[in-house]
C-alpha cells in the first residue's frame, strides 16, 4: 500500500489537510479506526471511505446499486450462495471474466467460489457492504439460466476494469453452474475505448478520484493493456478460443445434491473416474458427470476452503473441514493427496438429530445419558454410525439436563443448539490444535459433559480417563470391533509398566461401551444397525482389573438383565425379524455356532 487512507481522501479533494489531522486526532482519543472516525464527524461519507480503500490497495471500487450491476451478472450466482460468501458478480468483462463485487477485499474463497460455479475468472471489485447487500437481495432467484448467461452476448452499462487474476483465484475458469462451459463472455468495453483497467477507479457510478493498479495516481499503467496488467512477463494469447474448445469443470454443490436426493451417504472425488457416491453401502458412479481430472478438482475443493485450510493442506497434505450447502445439508470433508493429484471424501451430516429410537438403537444406551459421571466409549468401523449415535445420546442430555456440556470434534459435525443444557463445540484446527490440548484445558472450564470427536493417541486416552475419575462424564468412539477389543485397545497404547495400573483406573472409570456396524437391509432401503451394549458392572470391572477381558463376552450374554446385548444377539435379532438376510450377518457375527443357535440353525 503505497498511500495511507487520509493521504488519498486529500489528494482526491474530498478532505483539507486540516480536517485530516482534526480526523487523526479523534481517532487517538477515542480509539477507533480513521475511516470511522471520518464517518462519524461527517466529513465523508461511507462510499468515498470505500472507494478510497480500493485505491489504497490497488483495488477498483464498484457501485453495487441495482442501476450498475449487470443482471445477467448477477443471475450466475444463487442468492443463498452470494449472502453467504456476501460476494456478487455484477459485469462481464474482456474474454473468460466476471467482475465481482466484495465488501472484505481479503475474501479470497469467494472468488475461487465464483469461479467453480460460473466457470469465469473472477477479479474483485470493492463494494460498499450495505449496497452489495441491497443487491444481494435484489438478486433473482432463476440461477438456472447461467450457462446460458455465461455464453451469451452481454451489454454492461458501466462496462468493467479489471487487473488481473486478484487475491489467489483460480487461474483456470471453469463453466457456469453446469457441467460444461463453451466459448466465451465477449467483452465489455472500458469507457476509455481498450479495456484498460485503472485499478482503484470507480466503477459504475460517479465518484471522485481515480488511481491506478498499483495505487498511485500518476497514471504510470494508464496505458497499459488488460494482459500488460495481468502479468508483465505474461506472454500475449495466441488467438481466440474457438466456440468448440470445450473446458470442464465439477460442479460439487450439483454433485452433492445428487448425493442428498439418492439418500447417500458419502461423495469420492477421486482423478481418473468420475464423481462416485455411496448409496446403502454400495459405490455407485454419477451418470452425466465428466472423468475427474486433477485440475478440476484442485480448483473445486480449493473454491470451498479457506486461505488458512488451503495452506494448512499444502502443509500436510491433509485436511478435515466442514462445508455446508445452503439448505440442503452439511458435510464432513477429508481432502488428500494421492498419486500427485488430490482426492476427497464428503460425508453427508444431516441436520436434524434422530433420537435413537429412530436409528434403530436399543433405548437402553439412552441409560448412559443420565449417568454422573464416567468414560463410556462408542466404537466400530470408519462409516458405522458412531458419530450419529453419539450426537443422540448428547441431545438427550440437552433437552433432560443442566449441565455444562463441551465437545472436541474434528470437524464439528453435528450442530447442537442450546436448550436445558449449555453446549459449547470446538473445532480441531479452528479452535484448537489437537484433542490433547483441548483435554488440558477443558478441566478449567466447568464442564459436566465432555464429548471427544476421536481418541486417536496415549495423551488424548490419558486425559479422558483422568476426565472420567475426576467426576465428569466423557464420550469418545474408538475404530474397535467390540467391547473386549476396546478394553485391550485403550490399555495398549500405555507403555507395559503402566499397563497394570491403567488397568485399575480403566476398571474404576469405564461405565460401558457400545459398539455398533451397518449392514444393508434385505429390502434394499437403507442400511440396519446391529448393536452391543457392554455395561461395566462389578463383574465386568473385576475382568478388566484382573486382565481376563476374553471372559467379557460370556459376561454380555448373560448380562440381559442389566441392559447388555451381544453383538450376535443383535444380528440374530435383525435376521428373525426379516431386517436383513442370514448370509449377510453371518460374515458379521462373533461366533458362527452361537449366532446359529440363536438364529435357531443350530
Amino acid at each position: 500500500m503505497s498511500q495511507g487512507l487520509g493521504q488519498v481522501l486529500v489528494q482526491q479533494g474530498l478532505l483539507t489537510p486540516e480536517s485530516l489531522a482534526t480526523a487523526e486526532r479523534a481517532q487517538v482519543e477515542h480509539g477507533m479506526s480513521l475511516g470511522k472516525a471520518l464517518v462519524q464527524m461527517q466529513m465523508v461519507s461511507e462510499s468515498q471511505i470505500v472507494e478510497a480503500v480500493a485505491t489504497t490497495i490497488g483495488m477498483p471500487f464498484v457501485d453495487a446499486s441495482p442501476g450498475f450491476v449487470d443482471p445477467m451478472a448477477a443471475g450466475l450466482m444463487p442468492r443463498d450462495i452470494a449472502r453467504e460468501m456476501l460476494a456478487l458478480p455484477v459485469q462481464f468483462g474482456e474474454g473468460n471474466s466476471v467482475l465481482v463485487a466484495l465488501a472484505d477485499p481479503a475474501n479470497t474463497a469467494a472468488l475461487a467460489r465464483v469461479t467453480a460455479i460460473t466457470g469465469l475468472e473472477a477479479h474483485a471489485a470493492l463494494a460498499v457492504r450495505d449496497t452489495l447487500l441491497g443487491a444481494i437481495e435484489h438478486l433473482a432467484d432463476a440461477s438456472d439460466a447461467a450457462v446460458g448467461a455465461a455464453a451469451a452476448p452481454v451489454s454492461s452499462p458501466g462496462g468493467l476494469f479489471r487487473e488481473g487474476p486478484a487475491n489467489g483465484a483460480p487461474a483456470t475458469p471453469g463453466p457456469a453452474n453446469g457441467r460444461h462451459a463453451t466459448g466465451q463472455a465477449p467483452a465489455v468495453e472500458a469507457p476509455n475505448g481498450h479495456g484498460d483497467f485503472n485499478g482503484g477507479g470507480p466503477i459504475g457510478g460517479s465518484t471522485n478520484g481515480h488511481a491506478n493498479g498499483n495505487g498511485s495516481a500518476d497514471g504510470t499503467y494508464a496505458g497499459l493493456s488488460p494482459a500488460d496488467l495481468l502479468d508483465a512477463s505474461a506472454p500475449a494469447e495466441e488467438g481466440p478460443r474457438l466456440a468448440y474448445e470445450e473446458e470442464l469443470v465439477l460442479d460439487l454443490d450439483a454433485a452433492l445434491t445428487e448425493l442428498i436426493s439418492r439418500g447417500g451417504s458419502d461423495l469420492h472425488l477421486t482423478a481418473g473416474i468420475p464423481p462416485a457416491v455411496r448409496v446403502h453401502g454400495e459405490l455407485e458412479h454419477l451418470a452425466g458427470y465428466p472423468v475427474c481430472e486433477p485440475d478440476m478438482l484442485r480448483n473445486a475443493l480449493y473454491s470451498i476452503m479457506t486461505q488458512k485450510q488451503r495452506e494448512a493442506f499444502e502443509n500436510e497434505l491433509e485436511l478435515d473441514m466442514s462445508y455446508t450447502l445452503p439448505g440442503q445439508g452439511r458435510f464432513r470433508v477429508n481432502v488428500f493427496q494421492q498419486r500427485e493429484s488430490i482426492g476427497s471424501v464428503m460425508r453427508m451430516i444431516p441436520f436434524e438429530i434422530k433420537p435413537l429410537e429412530d436409528l434403530g438403537v436399543p433405548a437402553q444406551v439412552s441409560n448412559f445419558a443420565f449417568m454422573p459421571r464416567g468414560l463410556v466409549l462408542v466404537t466400530g468401523p470408519t462409516g458405522s454410525g458412531k458419530s450419529t449415535t453419539l450426537a443422540s445420546i448428547i441431545d438427550i442430555i440437552n433437552r433432560e439436563r443442566a449441565s455444562h456440556i463441551m465437545t472436541v470434534e474434528d470437524p464439528i459435525e453435528f450442530l447442537h443448539s442450546h436448550k436445558k443444557s449449555v453446549v459449547n463445540q470446538r473445532e480441531l484446527g479452528t479452535d484448537t490444535h489437537s484433542f490433547a490440548q483441548a483435554l488440558k484445558h477443558v478441566l478449567r472450564q466447568d464442564p459436566d459433559v465432555i464429548l471427544v470427536g476421536e481418541m486417536r493417541d496415549l495423551e488424548t486416552i490419558q486425559l479422558a480417563i483422568t476426565a472420567a475419575e475426576t467426576g465428569h462424564l466423557v464420550f469418545g468412539t474408538l475404530h474397535t470391533q467390540d467391547a473386549p477389543q476396546t478394553v485391550d485397545r485403550v490399555i495398549d497404547v500405555f507403555p507395559p509398566h503402566q499397563q497394570e495400573q491403567v488397568r485399575v483406573m480403566l476398571a474404576t472409570a469405564l461405565n460401558g461401551v457400545v459398539t455398533q456396524q451397518l449392514l444393508k437391509r434385505s429390502d434394499g432401503q437403507g442400511r440396519a444397525v446391529a448393536v452391543e451394549i457392554m455395561v461395566a458392572t462389578s463383574a465386568i470391572r473385576n475382568l478388566i482389573r484382573e486382565g481376563k477381558t476374553h471372559q467379557m463376552y460370556s459376561s454380555i450374554q448373560a448380562g440381559k438383565q442389566h441392559g447388555m446385548v451381544a453383538m450376535d444377539q443383535s444380528l440374530a435379532d435383525l435376521v428373525n425379524k426379516g431386517i436383513i438376510t442370514y448370509n449377510h450377518a453371518l460374515e458379521r457375527c462373533a461366533s458362527v455356532p452361537d449366532f446359529n443357535r440363536l438364529c435357531g440353525r443350530a
